[in-house]
């Protein structure tokens, strides 16, 4: 047992933290606001932190329009204190890095995205990896689970209309299958790859049920709540096109819009293989994230 540093106190960083920390390791979570506050973008700050640390865990989420700003310094201190730490640093990522593909996403597909975001995230993989350090990333599809709010296409303004019974709009094609990632099973991989010395030197895609539509996912929490299935549609695009002009974040989805208008698959039977971790079935991660939006007050017998 040893001390691990979880920097990001969003729900991805607050359930690994915990979960180490019921396995008996010292937890130390940081964020600006605490529990232990610290600023990820300081060296100075993360060099303090992380003294005598095992592992550090780079959770941190930046506001989605300043990744470009933001990100390399974070990323930076991250890996210099992990390295005069002489500690593994365990990366939370996504797939933006690998760019548009036409089949089902490996680990062992080049980081061929030529977007900003896409470059962003590239860039820090490879910057870990020419450090010489020992350093391992976990890469996970969109977010669903309790907790999430407006950081999930499944949040905010999805959840709380499907559980009223009320129609919900999606940026891209309804019908098109998606790979989503349970936060519970985030945490848990990124559990796995700061204690277990397989894990370093490469990625690792978080394990996720079979690929589902927007429609199927609306479908089954309206099944949940003993509504009928409810009507799902898109934006148009030109008008999305048009509201991004004064609208940031919208203008910034435009460069990910692909990955929302066609089949969208993440393969991660390699974690799987070599951990023996499977993803949480997705009937019973939708039911638990549909009871943490009030599955219950919508009427359906739990």
């Amino acid at each position: 047992m040893g001390l691990h540093v979880v920097f990001g106190a969003g729900p991805v960083g607050s359930s690994t933290a915990a979960l180490l920390a019921e396995a008996g390791h010292e937890v130390r979570l940081v964020s600006r606001h605490g529990p232990v506050t610290g600023d990820a973008s300081s060296a100075a700050d993360v060099r303090r932190l992380v003294a005598g640390a095992d592992a550090v865990y780079n959770c941190v989420n930046p506001k989605y329009t300043r990744w470009e700003q933001d990100w390399p310094p974070i990323a930076s201190a991250l890996l210099a204190g992990a390295v005069d730490a002489g500690a593994v640093l365990v990366t939370m990522s996504n797939l933006y890095g690998y760019g548009p593909v036409d089949h089902p996403l490996r680990e062992s597909d080049p980081l061929a995205a030529t977007f900003t975001k896409g470059r962003v995230r590239a860039a820090m993989w490879e910057a870990a990896l020419a450090s010489g350090a020992r350093v391992t990333e976990a890469r996970a599809s969109d977010f669903f689970g309790p907790g999430l709010t407006a950081t999930s296409l499944l949040g905010d303004r999805f959840m709380p209309r499907v559980l009223a019974g009320k129609p919900v709009t999606v940026l891209g094609d309804p019908d098109a299958v998606h790979t989503w990632s349970y936060v519970p099973d985030v945490a848990r991989v990124l559990a796995v790859l700061g204690t277990d010395s397989r894990a370093w030197g490469r990625p690792w895609h978080v394990p996720s049920a079979p690929a589902v539509s927007v429609r199927t996912v609306a479908e089954g929490v309206a099944a949940l709540a003993g509504l009928p299935a409810p009507r799902v549609r898109a934006y148009p695009h030109a008008l999305l096109r048009a509201i991004g002009v004064v609208w940031p974040l919208l203008r910034e989805l435009e460069e990910v819009r692909y990955q929302h208008t066609r089949p969208f698959v993440m393969d991660s039977s390699d974690f799987t293989a070599t951990f023996g971790l499977e993803a949480t079935p997705f009937d019973a991660a939708l039911r638990a994230t549909a009871e943490s939006w009030g599955l219950r007050r919508a009427g359906a017998p739990l």
